[in-house]
């Protein structure tokens, strides 16, 4: 493994790391303070930016491990990336023109993406069954771990650290924004 690599694995592992820390805030907040007090109104001011800046950073790691260290990534891996990538675009789109009304989209495609990277994370450890990748097509094994930091961070649990860091930074600048959020109609023109 080259020293790029290793240092890319090491800072992406302890930026998981953190990101696991910052989601158990998020989750103690939501649970102990329901959403209030000067925590959330950080989120609630900056929830988007914060959000942008973890599907950024995610998408561009996923690229990092694929294209220049060459990982392959398996089916698992794509259906990862498919709920991650368009949020960079979406997120930093949302941020810049102080769209309130992403937090929904942002929020299911985070729960789905997590859900994903879970199942995957518990095939890698052999808890749940495994299913054929390569069985889909050209691909190399769902179960198969590139990075093993720290004893349990791989690629699968940095993926379901940034969904829940997104899922989480969202809904408390939902809750935050509940007064300020625009609706869209139901009511339609002809």
């Amino acid at each position: 493994m080259s020293p790029l690599v290793s240092t890319a694995n090491l800072v992406l592992s302890l930026a998981t790391v953190v990101g696991q820390g910052i989601v158990l805030v998020l989750v103690l907040n939501l649970l102990v303070y329901r959403g209030k007090g000067s925590f959330s109104e950080i989120i609630g001011k900056y929830g988007l930016l914060f959000s942008f800046i973890v599907a950024t950073t995610a998408t561009l790691g996923s690229l990092f491990y694929s294209e220049i260290a060459g990982f392959e990534p398996c089916k698992l891996c794509w259906f990862q990336r498919i709920f991650m990538y368009p949020q960079s675009i979406l997120l930093g789109m949302a941020f810049w023109k102080k769209d309130k009304s992403i937090a929904n989209y942002g929020i299911v495609l985070s729960g789905l993406g997590a859900l994903i990277a879970l199942y995957h994370y518990l095939l890698q450890l052999g808890l749940v069954p495994s299913i054929a990748c390569s069985a889909v097509g050209y691909s190399v094994s769902c179960s198969q771990r590139f990075v093993m930091n720290f004893g349990y961070i791989t690629i699968p649990m940095m993926s379901l650290t940034a969904f829940l860091m997104i899922f989480f930074f969202l809904i408390t600048y939902k809750i935050a924004n509940k007064n300020n959020t625009s609706t869209l109609s139901t009511e339609r023109e002809f």
